[in-house]
């Protein structure tokens, strides 16, 4: 369940960066993206992950 909400939150925090930021800036917009990914990757692997 954690996983699913915190999925959803990395979903709504990149649609609302390109929204409001990078409409028309396709590389822009891709390197924002991929820095939110892993910097939501790792504080998952980081604070969320117990094994």
């Amino acid at each position: 369940m954690t996983v699913a909400l915190y999925v959803l939150l990395m979903a709504a925090v990149i649609v609302g960066i390109d929204f409001l930021f990078f409409r028309d800036r396709f590389w822009e917009r891709l390197a924002v993206n991929v820095g939110i990914v892993l910097i939501f990757g790792a504080s998952y692997f980081r604070f969320l992950n117990h094994p």
